[in-house]
């Protein structure tokens, strides 16, 4: 799953990237609010954290730009404003959640799951397809109801390959998910990750398909 950080304080977005990276988020981050609509334009994500408090386009603005487009990307805003009138603007034009500075890590984290599951699955945390069943948050899969061993990169090309099932997605989609800028992609990488799906899943009857020229599906389960 992919987010976008709009902080200004170099050290906060430096220590929240580090942290959601190592909850296995790809994690893109921008230092003002002009930069972040841009990005918003060209970019889809699962989650935005925004601060109010941005260099060259307030928060608000920002977060006003992105709803008039239409989009319905999860919002939560982080700031020191904790004025009522403040979290009711932000609440009015838009935004999902709203956590203020100083905050507790473990519950931005708590409020990102939240956020991420509600915007993706419809709520559930678990997803679904035939015997097979991962948990977004809990971070497992099981097959049979028995635990598959799979590693975070192999979590998280399962999940978007769930997430749209009987649809084609291909490699630059899932890189996009599993990685933010700064981070390398392999040329293999992503079949590597999907060769060791299969060779963990198929034998239970779980079949992603390599359409050739376009990416990869996940075939829809019996009775789905």
């Amino acid at each position: 799953m992919r987010i976008l950080i709009i902080e200004d304080d170099p050290v906060l977005a430096d220590g929240l990237t580090r942290s959601l990276r190592q909850s296995d988020y790809a994690i893109d981050c921008v230092s003002d609010g002009s930069e972040a609509d841009h990005v918003l334009l060209a970019q889809n994500y699962d989650l935005v954290i925004l601060d109010l408090g941005l260099p060259k386009l307030d928060g608000f603005e920002v977060l006003r730009r992105l709803r008039r487009r239409g989009s319905k990307t999860p919002v939560l805003i982080l700031t020191a404003r904790d004025a009522l009138d403040e979290r009711v603007k932000g609440l009015d034009l838009g935004a999902d959640d709203y956590l203020t500075k100083p905050f507790d890590l473990p519950e931005l984290e708590a409020r990102v799951r939240a956020l991420i599951r509600r915007g993706q699955s419809g709520g559930s945390s678990v997803l679904h397809h035939g015997v097979l069943s991962l948990d977004t948050v809990g971070r497992r899969a099981m097959l049979n109801d028995a635990p598959v061993e799979l590693s975070a990169r192999e979590l998280g090309v399962l999940e978007v390959l769930m997430l749209r099932s009987g649809r084609v997605v291909n490699k630059e989609q899932l890189a996009e998910q599993l990685y933010g800028w700064e981070e390398e992609v392999g040329a293999n990488a992503i079949e590597v990750y999907v060769h060791r799906l299969r060779r963990k899943l198929e034998p239970a009857g779980v079949v992603i398909r390599t359409i050739r020229g376009l990416g990869y599906l996940l075939e829809k389960a019996p009775n789905v």
